[in-house]
């Protein structure tokens, strides 16, 4: 029996409890090392004791999240299409789809990193950037966004697809490889008894470390040649109009989500802008800690995708559910952990990043009244992965869009200006609560829908 028949078999064989964990442990941790490595930039560059460089790294991080919009939309999409493809005794399928995901999304990230290096200063203007920040920033983004971009791209894109052919641990070893990279790589780029390059090293131990990643899944791939549904050879690019738009329509919502979050990020780091760049400081410390039960969240849906999709491809429904019901379950009880740990120690969290009293303040201002929304946040991202492993993109596409943009920008301007610097901070918990009625709405549709039919 070949590699990809035992991992696609193991769906089917193992109990859910067990199959749940098995794909979703590994997701977690890469999503954990992967957090990690991104605080470690924070950290690194807060033990510098420089507000403005600790400032520029949240100027550029909005950016950033443009690559993970991108790597979604080839990366998810192309998950949940191969998924139900293999659910569906169609590796011939599953191989062209990853083919097609893959080489979309390396042209798409290649143009987006030339398009932001041509317009690079604007854009940070744009986001955020003051006199003080912008010559940092712009150092900082040239190896996160324009140099390492496509890499960052690739290592999450491929991680996405050979999870979905049920190889959960080698995505999160090759995501993993990336984070210890960057550990080791930052202090010796950033702190000044060593190479003491500051945010610029930041960004350098990140493009380096994302790098070692790709190539890992890479030569992975080759070695596995025959054995595996993820096959690049651009041979399969004709295909593109029988799979490109089931993979667009999939990986649509999740890339709109970051996308529109880029806008969300940008426009909270230009309001707080116009108070301190300590305030900045706060707000990208603030926003690297509440990423911890995010990306669990999406570590247990990233883990259950192909899970989903592979029984709803297989008509297994009860299976679904249970998976859905267990992965919902472990997402609100590690939000709800957080929650209370973030209430009761939010000064003393934002002092482990920088040891600057007013920058603190502000920290703990903004993250006791941020992590209001981790429970609301813990289910929606599940929710969403669920419409998307079942192929019901107006589904998960109206769920993407009310929690980034259609409400949260309108909230900006209205909530700032009722409750100055602060009032920002309450935007997220209103949307994340508003989306998660909306997505019950349509779950409890499309049981009804399932229960109904023969």
């Amino acid at each position: 029996m070949s590699s990809l028949q035992q991992s696609t078999n193991a769906f089917d064989a193992l109990p859910i409890r067990q199959a749940v964990f098995r794909q979703t442990f590994p997701a977690i941790a890469s999503q954990m090392i992967t957090l990690i490595y991104n605080l470690a930039d924070t950290y690194f560059v807060g033990m510098l004791n420089q507000p403005s460089q600790t400032a520029a790294i949240t100027v550029v991080y909005s950016s950033f999240l443009m690559l993970t919009a991108i790597s979604n939309l080839f990366g998810v999409g192309g998950a949940s299409a191969l998924a139900r493809a293999l659910g569906r005794k169609a590796p011939d399928e599953a191989r062209r789809i990853a083919s097609i995901s893959f080489w979309f999304g390396l042209f798409s990230g290649a143009l987006f990193c030339l398009l932001f290096w041509c317009f690079r200063q604007p854009i940070l203007v744009l986001c955020g950037a003051t006199q003080d920040t912008l010559p940092i920033a712009l150092g900082y983004a040239q190896w996160v966004v324009v140099i390492g971009g496509p890499a960052t791209i690739l290592s999450t894109l491929l991680a996405n697809l050979v999870r979905a052919e049920g190889k959960a641990g080698q995505a999160s070893f090759g995501l993993s490889l990336g984070g210890a990279a960057n550990l080791v790589l930052d202090p010796l780029f950033i702190l000044p008894q060593f190479l003491g390059l500051g945010a610029v090293g930041a960004g350098m131990a990140t493009c380096l470390s994302n790098v070692l990643s790709t190539l890992y899944f890479l030569v992975h791939l080759l070695r596995c040649q025959g054995e595996t549904a993820v096959d690049l050879h651009p041979r399969h690019l004709p295909f593109i109009r029988k799979y490109g738009k089931e993979i667009l329509a999939i990986g649509f919502p999740s890339a709109l989500q970051y996308a529109l979050t880029v806008v969300a990020v940008a426009a909270q780091s230009r309001f707080v802008s116009r108070y301190a760049t300590e305030a900045v400081a706060g707000l990208g410390i603030v926003k690297k800690l509440d990423q911890l039960p995010l990306y669990f969240s999406i570590g247990v849906s990233n883990g259950l995708l192909p899970l989903l999709a592979y029984h709803y491809a297989a008509g297994q429904q009860e299976k679904r559910r249970a998976a859905f019901r267990l992965g919902c379950t472990l997402s609100l009880a590690f939000a709800l952990l957080c929650l209370v740990t973030f209430e009761l120690f939010a000064p003393q969290l934002a002092s482990l990043f920088i040891d600057d009293p007013a920058t603190i303040h502000y920290s703990a201002g903004f993250l006791r009244r941020m992590v209001i929304a981790m429970p609301m946040m813990s289910l929606c991202y599940p929710m969403i992965i669920q419409f998307q492993a079942m192929g019901k993109a107006r589904e998960s596409l109206v769920c993407s869009i009310l929690r980034k943009g259609v409400l949260d920008i309108p909230l900006l301007f209205l909530l700032d200006t009722w409750l100055p610097l602060y009032g920002c901070m309450w935007v997220q918990p209103i949307v994340d609560t508003i989306s998660l009625i909306v997505a019950i709405g349509f779950y409890r549709a499309l049981r009804r829908k399932e229960d109904a039919s023969p």
